[in-house]
């Protein structure tokens, strides 16, 4: 996840209160108002910790976020090849990949898989163990993005992608 050759460093932090939110815009009104009016209250409520993307040249702009938190997967849910390699659990805890967006002038700079390659690897290295990253894919577009990093989609949900722990385990 080291920044690409050239560039400036690239840092994710949690959320704080010297992050400028206000210039923020990804495009997707509900994913900005999230960021400027609803992030910091998730976090203190202990509901998402959202995480964003700083460069060392502008410390306190943000170029792109997304949250992490606590999720279940419904076991009968998940494609049978699958669930039967499961306990006979009826739900698998899975890490929750709430929100993901860059802000629009940064695009096409690698910012998102950056973001992305962030949140697996902490879903990973956390003591706090799960079956798989979920995402909720806001559009086609976004499907697509995670298909590209082998999310599967849920049977039944095909905005819903997830990537099993070990598929995750094998990047790091």
């Amino acid at each position: 996840m080291s920044p690409a050759a050239g560039s400036p460093s690239r840092l994710v932090e949690p959320l704080g209160n010297q992050h400028d939110r206000t210039a923020f815009s990804c495009g997707d009104k509900t994913l900005d108002r999230y960021l400027k009016e609803i992030a910091s209250q998730d976090a203190r409520r202990f509901i998402a910790a959202p995480f964003v993307l700083i460069e060392s040249t502008q410390p306190n702009h943000i170029c792109g976020f997304y949250t992490l938190s606590a999720f279940s997967i419904e076991v009968g849910t998940l494609p049978e090849n699958m669930a039967r390699r499961l306990p006979r659990y009826p739900i698998v805890p899975a890490t929750l990949l709430g929100r993901l967006a860059i802000d629009a002038q940064y695009r096409g700079r690698g910012m998102g898989e950056f973001l992305l390659m962030d949140a697996l690897h902490r879903a990973y290295a956390s003591e706090i163990k799960s079956f798989a990253v979920v995402v909720d894919a806001i559009d086609n577009q976004a499907v697509s993005f995670y298909q590209h990093f082998e999310f599967i989609p849920f049977p039944n949900k095909p905005n819903r992608l997830f990537l099993p722990m070990k598929t995750i385990a094998a990047l790091f």
